[in-house]
């Protein structure tokens, strides 16, 4: 009897095209539904979570930006050793067990509701377990979908990743919004739970085995450095190539600054300008169609104006557009905050479809673990400093004034982009070489060899992030993930 976990070859680039792409490929199709599933439920408490703490908890500006600057604090902690362990174990397991642990942390949120036990440190615990959990998941998960594709195909498997996510949050926040209204913000927390659960399930169920590394030998049969070493190692392939360099500064500042403005956002629309919970919901899933948009076009974009251009235009975007947040009044504000949501929305898709799709090109498979920890830990590193900050000062001089600050910084996080290599791009370099002396002296060179390798035409660009490395303190509860450039993103 054969072992349906048994290594099988690979199937056929030219077998795998069809009318649904990689959605042909049934191990895609798993992780593409676990992912879908999940997005929609974190919808829910990404609104729910900061609305305990605002609403029933009454917790001042600084405990709300607080609780985002916990979440993210795993980012600067773990994410670059997460990267060398990653590359040394299996991800498939790594994923299971980082959507089950993140399940049971979130459910003690309403147990302890219902108990009458929850505190806002309590949160505190929650977030900062789940972000744990997320940093080992998320650098498991971008390493992992090259290995169930083939690298043309990489961007059409992000491409459609993020219009499961962005979808997620068109229609998320709404439902959310409704369900929050109708069993309560903890209780709603549920919901969210119960996709990380559905998403493990789905995942488990990934066929594909795969190769166990071998952790005292690399994938070229030499004796692994130790672990520090491998930090050590990716550090310098992401600093000296120039591209990846570029893009995480300019995605750093972005999330930097625009987490200094939104880390109080939910302070701000709840107690500044006096709107509900469901009418919170309606206006973030209405704006997030922005996102749907960006999602459709960031691949034809790409084609017509080149990689470089759009990403570096797509960041350029965020500042303008976030600075029509605190321009809202009381009155007046709902149309200021759609506009918003909609331009940060297809900037951040835009951008994150393209730059995380250019790293995964351009970076060799054994060092795609590291590179992602290294990224994630610079771009989203700058989160928890930014929501820190923001907190201190909405509790000194107002949450208005705090918007105002980080909105216009983040007009000038497009500069280390447009004054870089990337602006330059027309469709995405080779490769450098795959070989263990070679790979990080390589990377330090400027100016990979151009190969043939162009936007797809096919509607299928994207990751979040999980990739969603533009943060956005407004749908994540502190950024990608205002509007910043975080997956590794998430930029609403």
């Amino acid at each position: 009897m054969t072992d349906p976990m048994s290594t099988a070859p690979a199937v056929p680039p030219a077998a795998r095209r069809s009318r649904i792409g990689v959605l042909a490929d049934p191990d895609y199709r798993r992780l593409w539904i676990a992912q879908t599933i999940s997005q929609f439920g974190t919808q829910v408490s990404l609104l729910a979570v900061p609305l305990v703490a605002i609403v029933l908890l009454d917790a001042s500006p600084f405990q709300v930006a607080l609780l985002g600057t916990i979440e993210f604090l795993p980012f600067i902690l773990f994410s670059l050793p997460a990267g060398a362990w990653v590359d040394r174990l299996r991800r498939r397991p790594i994923l299971i067990i980082g959507d089950l642990g993140r399940a049971l942390s979130l459910a003690s949120v309403p147990v302890a509701w219902q108990l009458g036990v929850l505190t806002i440190e309590q949160l505190y615990v929650v977030g900062f377990v789940t972000g744990v959990l997320t940093v080992f998941f998320d650098v498991s998960y971008q390493s992992y979908l090259p290995s169930l594709l083939e690298r043309d195909q990489i961007l059409e498997g992000n491409s459609k990743l993020e219009i499961s996510r962005t979808v997620a949050q068109t229609t998320g926040p709404a439902i959310g919004g409704a369900l929050i209204g109708f069993v309560g913000a903890p209780l709603a927390v549920i919901a969210d739970a119960l996709s990380y659960l559905a998403s493990a399930g789905f995942v488990a169920r990934i066929r594909r085995r795969e190769l166990a590394p071998d952790r005292h030998l690399d994938a070229h049969g030499e004796a692994r450095v130790g672990i520090r070493r491998e930090v050590s190692e990716g550090l310098r392939y992401v600093l000296g190539n120039p591209y990846l360099r570029s893009i995480a500064a300019g995605t750093g500042l972005s999330n930097l600054f625009t987490n200094i403005a939104f880390s109080t956002y939910l302070v701000y629309v709840v107690r500044n300008l006096g709107l509900e919970p469901a009418t919170i919901g309606v206006v973030l899933g209405i704006g997030n169609l922005g996102a749907i948009v960006g999602a459709f076009t960031a691949t034809k974009l790409g084609r017509q104006f080149g990689v470089g251009r759009v990403i570096v235009g797509a960041m350029f975007l965020t500042g303008p557009a976030a600075l029509l947040v605190p321009l809202a009044s009381r009155g007046e504000a709902i149309p200021f905050l759609l506009a918003s949501q909609a331009l940060t929305g297809f900037s951040g898709v835009v951008y994150n479809i393209n730059q995380v799709s250019l790293r995964q090109s351009i970076t060799p498979e054994r060092m795609q673990g590291r590179m992602n920890a290294t990224m994630r830990f610079i771009v989203w590193g700058t989160i928890p400093i930014g929501a820190t900050i923001g907190g201190v000062v909405a509790t000194g001089i107002g949450v208005t004034q705090a918007l105002w600050i980080g909105c216009l910084l983040a007009c000038v996080a497009f500069l280390p982009l447009a004054l870089g290599p990337v602006r330059r791009l027309r469709e995405f370099p080779r490769p450098v070489s795959d070989t263990p002396d070679e790979l990080v002296a390589e990377a330090a060179i400027s100016g990979f060899e151009p190969m043939g390798i162009s936007m797809p035409r096919s509607l299928d660009a994207f990751d979040h992030g999980s990739v969603e490395e533009r943060g956005d303190a407004r749908t994540q509860g502190g950024h990608g993930e205002g509007a910043g450039h975080g997956q590794d993103s998430a930029a609403q």
